[in-house]
């Protein structure tokens, strides 16, 4: 149960931040805040903490306006590995202040913090969903990067793509679920999702909705599939410049096969998600402990399953092959590693950044703040 405290959101006098308990949820910034006209960068699944995926950067709807969830960060409360409450900001304590920006879940328990908000650009958002099938795969992917345009995708849009299985469609392939949504009017966004629409979906709908109804709306609220207990999950995330057409058709196959010969991994995806990236980008990549601010995409190997452990020994097989035939689709760029959704096999240097002086400084603050290495549960620096 939690507390109170854990989920409280106070809004400043002058409407330029709010102090959140630190178990509160997205759903709840999202509703509290757009009930006073404000917003902020929340994770696209409503059901997620607000700090937890700040801690290790932080994707959300609202990336294109202000960038990472972490990057909202004015200042946290942090229980230290030693039981000590410390105040942490740009003038206290700032170089864990840089670690728990990227890196946070190494370092301590944040039990409050205080993060910037901002006035609602729109009160509504457009969206639209659209299912192909997997004839359409490559010129599907085409469009895909045209609208994204290496990094250059406008900041009202965000695309997310899923290979998924849906029986009233096919009960043997998986299809191509294509979801966008626009901080605007139907009519602003019908430039950027025309081109999907003559590519002909089997399903289309689409619909207007104030922003705290538009996770549930696309399938990423509280009470959907994503956000319920109970299911064990692998997940193997790769972060790319562009779509590689090639490389995705194999990982099509590669699910494919995964669900016909494991048919208790039919609720397994493949995750493409698009967020708009230039604020991220505009902000210094060595100003927090995020190292990824080069990637314009974000795949996901997502195995789901009940809980099974002969499952369990089978996700390094299928995930690992679907990272290798992504990675493979860009060469000349080393593989990139989400934190926030990493398996734990990966290395120090795919997770937090190939530049030497990055793991340097990682591990002369965990020296500092936590010698004894007790904040390990999760893809630890220390291992």
């Amino acid at each position: 149960m939690r507390s109170a405290y854990s989920s409280i959101i106070e809004i400043a006098k002058d409407g330029n931040s709010a102090v959140m308990g630190g178990g509160v949820y997205a759903d709840e910034i999202i509703k509290t805040l757009d009930a006073k006209g404000k917003t902020t960068v929340t994770g696209a699944y409503a059901c997620v903490g607000g700090m937890g995926p700040a801690l290790g950067g932080g994707f959300g709807r609202y990336m294109g306006y202000y960038g990472l969830a972490t990057d909202q960060i004015i200042d946290l409360d942090v229980v230290l590995a030693n039981g000590s409450l410390t105040k942490v900001s740009a003038t206290s304590n700032p170089d864990l202040f840089w670690g728990m920006r990227g890196a946070g879940h190494n370092f301590g328990i944040v039990t409050r913090f205080n993060y910037k908000i901002y006035d609602r650009p729109t009160a509504s958002w457009y969206y639209a969903l659209m299912f192909f099938t997997a004839d359409k795969l490559e010129k599907f992917f085409e469009l895909l990067n045209a609208l994204c345009d290496n990094g250059k995708q406008p900041k009202e849009i965000v695309a997310y793509t899923l290979f998924s299985m849906n029986p009233n469609i096919s009960t043997t392939e998986p299809v191509i679920f294509f979801s966008a949504y626009y901080a605007g009017t139907a009519a602003a966004a019908q430039p950027y999702l025309a081109p999907f629409l003559k590519l002909k979906p089997v399903i289309a709908v689409n619909d207007t909705v104030p922003y705290p109804a538009i996770a549930s709306a696309v399938g990423t609220g509280v009470d959907t599939p994503g956000c319920q207990r109970g299911r064990s999950g692998a997940v193997f995330p790769t972060g790319l410049k562009t779509y590689n057409t090639t490389a995705n058709r194999a990982v099509y196959n590669l699910l494919k096969k995964m669900v016909n010969e494991q048919p208790a991994l039919n609720r397994s995806v493949v995750q493409f998600e698009n967020f708009p990236v230039q604020k991220m980008r505009s902000i210094d990549a060595a100003s927090t402990a995020y190292p990824h601010r080069d990637d314009n995409i974000l795949i996901s190997w997502a195995a789901v399953y009940a809980p099974s452990s002969a499952l369990d020994a089978l996700m390094p097989e299928y995930g690992n092959q679907a990272r290798a035939l992504l990675d493979a689709g860009e060469p000349q760029r080393p593989l990139s590693v989400y934190v926030n959704a990493a398996y734990g096999s990966e290395t120090l240097e795919q997770v937090y950044g190939y530049e030497p002086w990055r793991l340097q400084k990682l591990k002369g603050l965990k020296e500092k703040y936590d010698p004894e290495n007790r904040f390990r549960f999760y893809n630890p620096i220390v291992r």
